[in-house]
């Protein structure tokens, strides 16, 4: 199995000890500052499997600067650098001004653009102005942590990919499983967005990638599919979307 979105801390050779000894063999990295792109890149060079996405997130947007996005660019020209993001807008918390989180937005999809990378997307309360600034871009799109119905016909006639984390587990979450049976196979991801929402059998813990089984196996419930089908199915997409 392949966990496409994991932020990581300190433990983290302990952490992927633990997701290798669960079948979890690959994990994407995710890096939402420039500082953290150096520790993703690191991380990525000591670890078999691992590999790195390298963003800003809009959380970040009020004290990110050119030089930062310059700084991206350099750094995704490494090997394991897998893909730019996670980026986006985030109108929920509004923690940084919604006109620096849209320049900042514009400027990591114009790296995508030009490094050919797929784009991963943070978008929460904001999906008009989301689908506005990705109505141009031609590259591979992933939706990370989807929580946003809405979105979906958009994607799926866009041919984006759609990742589900531990939340599609939740008891009452009906409408994201609803959006994970109409996600069209070849463009299912899953995630754990670890360190964030535990599956709702560990709920209450600390998400890590190991845990990311336990979405595979509420995924393989919606749509009606053998878990091994399914884990193929996305360790298949993963492949093709991030160019592993």
């Amino acid at each position: 199995m392949i966990d496409t979105h994991a932020h990581l801390g300190e433990d983290a050779a302990e952490v992927l000890a633990r997701a290798r000894a669960a079948g979890v063999d690959r994990v994407v990295v995710v890096a939402t500052m420039v500082a953290d792109a150096h520790a993703a890149l690191a991380l990525a060079d000591a670890e078999e499997g691992v590999y790195a996405s390298l963003g800003i997130h809009p959380h970040e947007a009020g004290t990110a600067t050119p030089a930062d996005v310059e700084q991206l660019r350099s750094l995704l020209a490494h090997p394991k650098a897998v893909a730019v993001g996670e980026t986006g807008l985030d109108h929920f918390r509004d923690y940084a001004p919604r006109d620096a989180q849209r320049r900042l937005f514009e400027a990591q999809l114009a790296l995508a653009a030009e490094t050919g990378k797929p784009v991963v997307i943070h978008t929460r309360a904001a999906d008009a102005e989301t689908l506005e600034l990705l109505a141009a871009h031609e590259g591979d799109v992933v939706l990370h942590c989807f929580s946003s119905p809405a979105l979906l016909p958009e994607a799926t006639a866009r041919g984006w990919y759609v990742s589900f984390a531990g939340n599609v587990t939740y008891k009452n979450a009906y409408e994201l499983r609803a959006s994970a049976r109409a996600v069209p196979a070849e463009r299912l991801l899953a995630e754990t967005d670890s360190p964030y929402l535990a599956p709702q059998a560990v709920r209450g813990r600390r998400n890590e990638p190991a845990f990311v089984a336990h979405t595979y196996a509420a995924l393989a419930e919606a749509r009606g599919v053998e878990p091994a089908e399914l884990a193929a199915q996305i360790e298949a997409n993963a492949d093709r979307v991030f160019r592993l």
